[in-house]
């Protein structure tokens, strides 16, 4: 049996692969191009618009990663029903939906909000990843350079306003998790913990140059406007909706369900984490350690609980990885 991988040689897609095929599992790597190569793993050219192509992708498989493209909201609606109805016939083992920071609540609606019900739906195994945004977005040109050359580091998220970033090698890590435990249902929210303002994230950055960096909140129009020379003239916004900070009360879950054998080497504290049924429980979250050294990750401050603390949460290393700059 296999685990298909939709947008296998893509952002998400790509370390997923690679995630599953270090762990000895035979993966199929779907994509849009025949003769594209990926290591490891089966090639199969499957079009989300061709409900045809990916039911027969999906007989038979172990697993299924889904997310939907970066495309105009009409044809992301259209694959979401396709995916849906493939999901039905077919009957996967397993589905893993990332939702890529789109959100998941009925009353804002949408593709991923339609995809994730439709799969609460369709009686097939199945969990959201819910990330909200990606740090590769602040390795965009027009981000990054500033940041080194001016001290300057432009996003557009409120100052005060705390965010759980997360990699895309984080959602590669959840997924794999997800894979391998059939009893976690229902959205499950990746990133660091806890979350962090953009002042706090300024910090890190001017940790990393050995410089000084300052945060620059930026309106969502402005934003896309000067990223724009640096892809290709793209007015789309960065990886990860800003609609994604509005978020759905939903079921939730924590890390140390999920990853039960993370090492616990600093004094626990408590959250709240929501249930699938029966009362709200708290359970024992490790501490990260402060002054941890890794050139790999970002560090947050220590801190209380996230907000709401009412989502099942995926925290690798209890910060979100980063690329090498």
């Amino acid at each position: 049996m296999t685990y298909v991988i939709h947008g296998a040689t893509g952002a998400q897609g790509a370390p997923v692969v690679a995630a599953l095929i270090t762990a000895g599992k035979s993966v199929t790597a779907l994509t849009r191009n025949p003769d594209a190569v990926v290591e490891g793993a089966r090639v199969l050219a499957a079009s989300n618009s061709s409900v045809a192509d990916l039911t027969a992708a999906y007989r038979g498989a172990e697993g299924v990663f889904v997310h939907l493209p970066v495309a105009a909201e009409e044809d992301r609606l259209t694959y979401a029903d396709n995916i849906l109805t493939a999901v039905r016939e077919a009957r996967p083992a397993r589905v893993v939906f990332s939702t890529s920071g789109y959100p998941t609540d009925p009353a804002i609606g949408g593709s991923a909000a339609n995809l994730a019900a439709g799969l609460a739906e369709s009686g097939v195994s199945h969990a959201v990843i819910a990330p909200e945004l990606y740090l590769e977005n602040l390795l965009m040109p027009y981000v990054i350079d500033s940041a080194r050359e001016r001290g300057v580091l432009p996003y557009p998220i409120r100052a005060d306003f705390p965010v759980s970033w997360a990699s895309h090698l984080d959602i590669a890590d959840a997924t794999a998790a997800l894979f391998e435990r059939p009893d976690v249902t229902g959205i499950v929210s990746v990133g660091q913990y806890p979350a962090i303002t953009g002042p706090e994230l300024a910090e890190a950055f001017a940790a990393r140059l050995g410089r000084d960096v300052a945060f620059q909140p930026l309106a969502p129009e402005d934003f896309r406007t000067s990223v724009a020379p640096s892809s290709g003239g793209s007015r789309r916004g960065p990886r990860g909706s800003l609609q994604g900070h509005e978020r759905d009360a939903g079921p939730s879950h924590h890390a140390g369900e999920l990853r039960p054998e993370a090492p616990r080497r600093h004094p626990p504290h408590h959250h709240p984490v929501a249930r699938r049924h029966g009362p709200v429980r708290r359970e024992q979250h490790p501490h990260p350690q402060p002054g941890q050294s890794d050139t790999d990750r970002l560090r947050t401050p220590l801190g209380g609980p996230p907000p709401g603390g009412v989502r099942r949460s995926f925290h690798p290393g209890r910060t979100a990885r980063m690329p090498r700059w």
